[in-house]
């Protein structure tokens, strides 16, 4: 007896590719120039030569690294966010390598919330947070007014489904 889930349909914005291309290649430049500066206080201080090969190898893996995250991950990870929002359940799906389909019954989730960062706020977007007792889930890159309308649908629908709130009203 399996309940029949349409798959989420819902997609987030295609300007989170941007978004994420920016942040990771803030991340990126930071640890390269943090191994730059190791490598030459190496040079110049004299030290030992398998640190200077350890250096090398490292800022290898982070230039491989820096070219799949910055431009290749960023348009898989959004082309693969799925999500559908209704009385019974959050759905959320991800991935292209390792796929994610999380459901969330609404009567355990106990808030919903909205973030917004700077770079996320220059294109006018928010994420939507969603916690549980034990864990929480994110929504990324859903425009304003749909992420306010979410926020608002989710805890109405987590409200109707709350069934403490329900025993009280019967007493």
């Amino acid at each position: 007896m399996y309940l029949h889930i349409t798959e989420p349909s819902r997609k987030i914005s295609s300007k989170i590719i941007r978004i994420w291309q920016m942040t990771n290649t803030i991340g990126h430049t930071a640890v390269l120039i943090i191994l730059g500066v190791l490598l030459y206080l190496s040079s110049v201080y004299q030290w030992a030569g398998w640190i200077d090969t350890a250096l090398y190898i490292l800022v290898g893996l982070m230039v491989v690294s820096a070219i799949f995250s910055i431009f290749i991950e960023p348009s898989f990870l959004q082309k693969s966010w799925r999500y559908e929002i209704d009385e019974e359940f959050v759905q959320l799906k991800h991935g292209r390598f390792n796929q994610y389909h999380t459901l969330i019954p609404m009567e355990k989730v106990e808030y919903v919330t909205t973030d917004q960062g700077p770079f996320l706020r220059r294109h006018d977007l928010y994420n939507v947070k969603i916690g549980t007792t034990t864990s929480s889930h994110t929504i990324p890159a859903i425009y304003k007014d749909e992420a306010l309308a979410l926020r608002s649908q989710i805890a109405v629908f987590a409200k109707v489904k709350d069934t403490d709130s329900e025993r009280e009203e019967e007493e």
